[in-house]
């Protein structure tokens, strides 16, 4: 094939294809991995209790982000919620 012509200017800036960052570190990101890591060290039969306040987003955001994540690793976590407070437990197998 013969190389495009340059008849037309880029739209855009261009940059060399492995410098392109590979990850995506949404907003919940921080929110998540402190879940994930306290979910890591909880006992069966006990469950995290964050405060509603404490969210930078809404818990419905908060839930779907964690739900992405956990399904991603394969894990089986349960949610609540209650006015003040999003609880999260590991679900037994």
């Amino acid at each position: 094939m013969s190389p495009r012509p340059h008849s037309v200017p880029m739209n855009f800036n261009t940059m060399a294809q492995m410098d392109v960052p590979q990850g995506r570190n949404g907003k919940h990101k921080l929110i998540v991995t402190r879940i994930l890591s306290d979910l890591d060290q909880l006992k069966d039969g006990v469950a995290l209790k964050v405060p509603l306040a404490d969210l930078a987003e809404s818990k419905e955001k908060v839930r779907a982000a964690l739900n992405r994540a956990t399904r991603k690793e394969g894990r089986n976590v349960a949610t609540a919620t209650d006015a003040n407070y999003l609880y999260i437990w590991n679900e037994n197998q």
